[in-house]
């Protein structure tokens, strides 16, 4: 006689479905992230030649996306762009992640003074919209990724900031906490021991939510003419610069504005599903 297999609750078959659905759509992030850094290496054209006799010329076999406004090759430019919009996405939220986490975590299990400074400090950059501020610094700095970066990170850490200190005040008056204070645990064993780990969870899916926003952001400063320098591809800089032939060669806007709208809502899609993938596993 065969066993029956055990039949799953709702609420497991809630998660298995939702596990499914993370593990495909951080497979198909993970292939995006793989192929923007092998791009550079595959490209049809340099990115960087430009060609009077065919500018402005439409998609062809030899131009798969056509060319800009100084004849480069749209498509190898793409390519060579990814890697510079999405790993300076990624790199950004990974700084902004640290910094905000270990401000927060700080600020959240001692509180005091320092605690009140630095949130009143958080509040007043929370105060003004994220993309004003940046472009204020991103025009005194100058155009650069650098700079760029520097520009939209002095505000985007924040979030990281206030969702760890509220997970580690929460965490700091656990029994367990207090139990290994009894016994003559340093201050710095429990932060490392027992508070980063209970909270490095739903700060990573804060994170995964953040880098859709933080591309947008990067990309918005480039089309502004406060991002990457020119003639280095990006893809912001790449709209902004083809923007005014629109009717000319569509094909130029089009192409990049379609890789910065599917990029982020894949990342988007993903940390929605991780969001909720966590949020089942809490209830």
């Amino acid at each position: 006689m065969k066993k029956e297999k055990p039949k799953l609750s709702r609420n497991q078959m809630k998660q298995l479905k939702l596990k499914r659905k993370t593990i495909i759509w951080g497979v198909i992030v993970t292939l995006v992230l793989v192929l923007s850094f092998l791009a550079p290496y595959f490209l049809p054209h340099d990115p960087l030649e430009t060609n009077a006799q065919i500018m402005r010329q439409a998609p062809s076999f030899q131009h798969l996306l056509g060319t800009d406004n100084l004849g480069r090759d749209v498509l190898s430019r793409l390519l060579a762009g990814a890697r510079t919009s999405i790993f300076a996405t990624i790199m950004l939220v990974i700084i902004s992640f640290i910094v905000g986490t270990v401000v927060g975590v700080i600020c959240g299990y001692y509180g005091g003074v320092l605690d009140d400074l630095v949130m009143r400090f958080t509040d007043i950059l929370l105060s003004v919209p994220q993309l004003v501020l940046a472009i204020a610094v991103a025009g005194m700095l100058g155009g650069s990724l650098v700079n760029t970066m520097i520009a939209i990170g002095i505000t985007s850490w924040t979030s990281y900031a206030r969702l760890g200190r509220s997970h580690a005040m929460r965490i700091r008056q656990l029994p367990f906490i207090n139990a290994c204070r009894l016994t003559g645990c340093s201050d710095a064993h429990i932060i490392s021991t027992h508070v980063v780990p209970n909270l490095i969870g739903p700060m990573l899916v804060n994170a995964t939510l953040e880098i859709g926003t933080t591309m947008l952001s990067i990309a918005g400063l480039s089309f502004l003419g406060l991002g990457v320098a020119p003639p280095t591809p990006e893809w912001g800089a790449m709209v902004s610069e083809s923007r005014s032939y629109l009717q000319l060669a569509p094909w130029a806007v089009f192409a990049p504005a379609l890789a910065i709208l599917l990029t982020v809502m894949l990342f988007n899609y993903f940390g929605e599903s991780v969001c909720d993938l966590a949020s089942t596993k809490e209830a």
